[in-house]
């Protein structure tokens, strides 16, 4: 067999197996549609709450109306608490900064003095 017979037998079979399983598919899904709808019917009371418990939901603050004065009181400890973290953290890197430079300029004075006291021109 010369390459282009096994391609074409190899595409041939493809489509018939495709072919098979969609009529094997589509024979299934009547029944799982029926299986799925018996389903719902019990799921139905589940799913939706009662009366009361909506209205209460409904009641909960929109978007657009003003908040409550708990609600503004915990934004504010909230964005307090972040403000804080981020003062730390930056004074904590300011002051290793300034520790890397005193190391830095105390080093270089160092090698500076040792460089002169023992340079071969004095």
């Amino acid at each position: 067999m010369t390459w282009r017979q096994v391609l074409l037998l190899s595409c041939f079979s493809a489509v018939v197996l495709l072919s098979r399983l969609r009529e094997g598919t589509s024979a299934s899904v009547s029944s799982r549609q029926a299986a799925r709808d018996e389903a719902q019917e019990g799921v139905k009371p589940k799913i939706f709450m009662r009366e009361s418990d909506a209205s209460n939901f409904l009641k909960k603050r929109g978007k657009r109306s003003p908040k409550s004065r708990e609600e503004v009181n915990a934004e504010n400890r909230q964005k307090l608490r972040a403000d804080e973290l981020r003062k730390e953290y930056y004074e904590e890197q300011r002051n290793e900064f300034e520790n890397f430079v005193e190391e830095q300029n105390d080093g270089g004075g160092r090698n500076c003095e040792l460089k002169k006291r023992f340079s071969p021109r004095s």
